[in-house]
């Protein structure tokens, strides 16, 4: 395979007043993991959505494997979606039958963790269960192109590593791979990085190259809680972890000052900054644009 094989051309989506996507351009290639990353309602599923043609862009064009995303090209498609696409009151076995008959092919084999739920209802399964009969269905048919819309959601940190396996090996294979997801660690795990933010996309590249320069400074206090107050009262970038008070591009002198003048001991050390931290300023800045 060559050349993109999804993409979007300054696509837009609008409901009513409200803009979804706005002027969004993207591209996957095969053989790359992908992520769309942003926070819940940044527009990221409705792209998702206008790039496989279940619903219309309201101006922009989209392109499933070189035109559009018509049911021809879809078959040469695996979809994850959310929901995980998958009938509840149906067995393990009739929903991997339905979906290889669907696409034409073989029915996969049960993996050993789910051998012994062949004839158990899916809704009967743990979500990391379910997740795993998904792929199973999305697979079956060796798709040229993979889309799942956050895979990992709340399966545990095991199930994850599993999952992400599973991504990589289709992408070694030459498949491309478009992942969303709202755990920012897993933005290591992909080849290229998509950031959305209130539907627009607000930066593209690795994770190294999107960081940049940026840094942030970790500030340490007994009375974190009062702290964390005073500066996101002050308007800064602030972020909480755990009691783990940092603040992203921020001048250690100007952050001393706010926590003085609020009556707060602390000490203040200049740290490099995560992707997570990163995005916060990219959403701050685009909001204001």
């Amino acid at each position: 395979m060559t050349g993109v094989l999804l993409r979007a051309a300054h696509v837009t989506r609008r409901f009513g007043a409200f803009t979804a996507v706005d002027d969004v351009s993207m591209g996957v290639q095969p053989g790359e993991v992908a992520g769309l990353l942003g926070a819940n309602g940044a527009g990221k599923t409705t792209l998702i959505r206008m790039l496989l043609g279940l619903i219309a862009v309201t101006s922009g064009r989209v392109e499933l494997l070189g035109g559009p995303p018509d049911r021809e090209r879809r078959r040469r498609l695996g979809y994850v979606p959310q929901g995980l696409g998958l009938y509840g009151d149906l067995t393990v076995r009739e929903n991997l039958s339905f979906s290889a008959r669907a696409y034409g092919t073989a029915e996969p084999a049960l993996p050993p963790a789910l051998a012994g739920h062949a004839d158990v209802l899916v809704r009967e399964l743990p979500l990391g269960a379910q997740r795993q009969v998904a792929f199973l269905a999305a697979l079956a048919h060796a798709p040229d192109v993979l889309v799942l819309d956050e895979p990992t959601s709340g399966v545990d940190a095991l199930a994850r590593a599993a999952l992400w396996d599973t991504i990589r090996a289709q992408a070694e294979r030459g498949a491309g791979v478009l992942v969303t997801t709202h755990y920012m660690q897993e933005a290591q795990q992909c080849d290229r990085l998509l950031l959305m933010s209130d539907g627009r996309l607000v930066a593209e590249g690795s994770e190294a190259d999107i960081i940049g320069s940026t840094t942030a400074v970790a500030v340490r206090t007994g009375d974190w809680a009062q702290a964390f107050a005073a500066l996101n009262t002050a308007g800064v970038p602030v972020m909480l972890a755990g009691r783990a008070i940092r603040v992203a591009n921020a001048d250690p002198a100007e952050l001393a000052g706010v926590l003085r003048a609020a009556g707060i001991e602390a000490s203040l050390q200049p740290v490099p900054a995560t992707i997570e931290e990163r995005m916060l300023m990219l959403s701050r800045q685009a909001r204001a644009s």
